[in-house]
């Protein structure tokens, strides 16, 4: 006589500091498809959570931010590859977050693995395009370079939540930052579970640290907190990024601002250059 299976639901859960914790609260809220049906509950992080990822994206920042640009581009293939390896079930999660077709998550779920390949071929790349041998008038050397900002809190696109998420995501950690990503609170699925390609792809614990729940209650913190070093807005609705950017400019962050964005288009280097700093060295010829 053959047995029944019972189904096993997935457990999903919060990616912060290289481990999956789940909310301190214990709160979570049902996640459903665009006709309304249940997929899973999803943790609902509050600041507390919010507080201990910046504090894992603090503490991985030097780490990532002095490891070679040729380093990161690798780690960076390496979720690619992690990432082709479980397309299946990215397809199948993004068809289910999105409502779409499963040739349509198909395409989502490729161009997002090709995503990470392009931004890590730019890693050991992007300093040379934004760097420069200044001229000057006097015997010295004059040479700008870049730096990463820090800790970048990033909003992650409420609509094409996955391809959006790895758009935002891939160069903020491409240019040595660390990230504090709260996903799509309508799709959060497939960004938590991204969480588990980057937790097998030799990326350190705590430079990409997920949240998933409310922009709106994790998003006025992450602006305020002084060791949060700059917020990308992308994720938030016009009266929100407005309240988000004023408590920003309280402690001096760099604010990327929500735009008009197609994210099937070639990225370009804005998103690199957005979160590095220039920094400008003189030295005198001939010492």
């Amino acid at each position: 006589m053959s047995e029944s299976r019972l189904g096993v639901f997935k457990t999903y859960k919060l990616f912060v500091g290289g481990k999956f914790p789940r909310s301190e609260s214990g709160r979570v809220y049902e996640v459903t498809d665009p006709k309304g049906n249940w997929l899973a509950n999803a943790p609902l992080a509050s600041r507390k959570d919010a507080r201990d990822a910046v504090v894992a994206a603090r503490k991985a920042f030097g780490g990532w931010s002095g490891a070679t640009a040729y380093n990161r581009g690798q780690i960076l293939y390496r979720i690619a590859e992690m990432l082709e390896g479980r397309r299946e079930q990215f397809v199948r999660e993004v068809a289910e977050a999105e409502g779409l077709s499963r040739s349509k998550a198909a395409a989502v779920v490729d161009a997002a693995v090709d995503r990470w390949v392009w931004y890590a071929g730019w890693t050991d790349k992007i300093g040379q395009i934004a760097g420069a041998a200044n001229p000057v008038a006097g015997p010295y050397f004059n040479l700008s370079t870049t730096e990463p900002t820090g800790v970048v809190a990033v909003l992650a696109p409420q609509e094409s939540s996955f391809l959006g998420l790895v758009s935002v995501l891939a160069p903020v950690i491409a240019t040595g930052n660390t990230a504090v990503v709260v996903t799509s609170e309508r799709s959060p699925l497939p960004a938590l579970s991204l969480g588990e390609v980057l937790a097998t792809s030799d990326l350190p614990g705590g430079v990409v640290n997920v949240l998933s729940g409310k922009a709106a209650e994790m998003g006025p913190h992450l602006a305020a907190h002084g060791d949060v070093n700059a917020i990308d807005l992308t994720g938030a609705d016009a009266e929100l990024a407005t309240a988000l950017e004023t408590a920003a400019a309280d402690n001096l962050k760099r604010v990327l601002r929500p735009r008009d964005e197609d994210w099937s288009a070639e990225p370009g280097t804005d998103r690199l250059l957005a979160f590095l700093e220039t920094k400008t060295v003189w030295h005198p010829i001939g010492v």
